[in-house]
């Protein structure tokens, strides 16, 4: 039986955790040939989660294991992060003071490698009793 179809759903990986997840649009084979899969994964974005925490003005740090990661170089592309689980949301004000470097206003998250959130968590004093 072939599982084909001429439609199919939309889903893209989030960014921040990894995630797939249906983006509620409906992709459709202008030949009308049966050449598509249940789902198709069209690229990156942000779950429900993670774009209300960037809405409200939030940077996601994402920490990702450099030895396991790909492509080595200046920029680490979504694709080649090796994500470790640790995930850290800062106000995007505060992590200019902390890192000294402006976002542009559309980057969601930025990839650290082991060790920087629980350097940043060291840096916050903890809240009375």
């Amino acid at each position: 039986m072939n599982d084909k179809s001429h439609v199919s759903l939309e889903r893209r990986v989030c960014l921040v955790c990894g995630t797939h997840f249906d983006t509620g649009s409906v992709l459709l084979d202008k030949r009308l040939r049966a050449s598509m899969e249940r789902y198709t994964t069209t690229g990156w974005g942000l779950c429900v989660e993670h774009q209300k925490l960037f809405d409200d003005g939030f940077v996601a740090l994402v920490e990702c294991d450099p030895e396991r990661s790909g492509s080595p170089g200046d920029r680490l592309k979504p694709e080649h992060a090796y994500r470790t689980g640790h995930l850290a949301h800062l106000k995007r004000h505060v992590f200019a003071e902390i890192f000294n470097v402006q976002l542009a206003a559309d980057q969601a998250c930025v990839f650290v490698e082991t060790g920087i959130i629980e350097r940043i968590q060291t840096m916050v004093a903890p809240a009375a009793s």
